[in-house]
């Protein structure tokens, strides 16, 4: 870490840097103890500040790893072997302004091209969509939004089972290439994701993993319908501190308070139970708990909010294994 006497050197925060890049704080803080860079400044507080360069070329590093690069081949490479991987790249893909030219939403574009079979212009869309936006924005407003217009037209019969499961296999594709490029989560909490036995949508768990990742935490994904039984087993393994669970609205209501109310009883109550999706807006509102102890949240971005929670509830505790009945 480079020590200055000039305090008033200009440079930026970590949070704004984090706001700036969509890398998050902690991940900034591994390259610079793996890889040796960033190599942020410390002000008369200690705390970081990053200069512009730097920025800009942490950037650069974003848009490549949602290219699908791994951080061990760009975070510490030479100048001249990232602007290489930057230029082989630039020329692969056409601009994004190119994409979303005519003032025609991403979403519309989205749409057309599955209609049109055209694959390849699909699998670019999703792809410069998640460089441009970074995975977070990418997860809770581009997403949100080409679903919506798949959705509609679906609902006006435009869309053919297979041309929907095109998009969503593309998609899927897209977002656990993301998740690849993520440094791995080396803090708590442990987060064990899955569905329930009967729910087969993967596409919410993907977002899901993607958004906790990115900020820090260490996502154990068994994809979908895990039985509760291997499911707390999971729990077990890994030392988990929460289960989360995506519920998609096709999931029969009926079934929503069982499945909970069983893995609930099963988990040591150490264990934070969360519960997310569109699915489960259908206990969310309910003025009692249906179920105790499990915290819901419908919208993604909510899952931001039960992960600060937690992160504040535990700050002095150190990780320990559940004891399991």
């Amino acid at each position: 870490m480079d020590k200055i006497e000039n305090v008033n050197c200009s440079g930026l925060p970590i949070a704004v840097v984090e706001r700036d890049t969509g890398i998050g704080k902690d991940t900034l803080r591994v390259w610079e103890r793996r890889y040796g860079f960033p190599r942020p400044y410390r002000d008369a507080s200690g705390d970081r500040l990053y200069p512009v360069d730097q920025v800009e070329r942490l950037r650069l590093i974003r848009r490549l790893l949602d290219l699908g690069y791994r951080p061990g081949r760009l975070v510490g490479a030479e100048d001249a072997d990232l602007a290489q991987l930057a230029l082989a790249a630039g020329s692969a893909l056409p601009a994004v302004a190119e994409l979303r030219q005519d003032g025609d939403s991403l979403a519309a574009r989205v749409v057309d091209s599955i209609l049109s079979h055209d694959v390849e212009a699909l699998r670019r869309l999703l792809s410069m969509a998640l460089m441009q936006d970074g995975v977070e924005r990418f997860v809770l407003d581009t997403v949100p939004a080409m679903n919506v217009a798949v959705g509609e037209a679906w609902s006006r019969g435009e869309l053919m089972v297979f041309e929907e499961h095109l998009y969503t296999e593309l998609l899927q594709k897209q977002l656990r290439q993301a998740i690849a490029s993520l440094p791995a989560g080396t803090r708590r909490p442990c987060i064990v994701l899955t569905t329930a036995p009967d729910e087969q949508h993967a596409l919410g768990l993907l977002l899901l993993e993607a958004l906790l990742t990115l900020h820090g935490a260490a996502c154990i994904s068994l994809g979908t319908q895990t039985p509760i039984t291997d499911t707390v087993a999971a729990v077990r393994a890994h030392h988990a501190d929460v289960v989360a669970l995506s519920f998609s609205a096709a999931f029969p209501a009926r079934q929503l308070t069982g499945v909970l109310s069983s893995l609930r009883a099963a988990l040591p109550p150490t264990v934070a139970l969360w519960a997310g999706g569109s699915g489960a807006q259908k206990l969310a509102g309910a003025r009692r708990p249906v179920v105790p102890d499990v915290d819901f949240g419908v919208a993604l971005a909510d899952a931001l909010v039960l992960l600060s929670r937690w992160n504040e509830s535990n700050q002095a505790q150190p990780a320990s294994a559940p004891t399991l009945q």
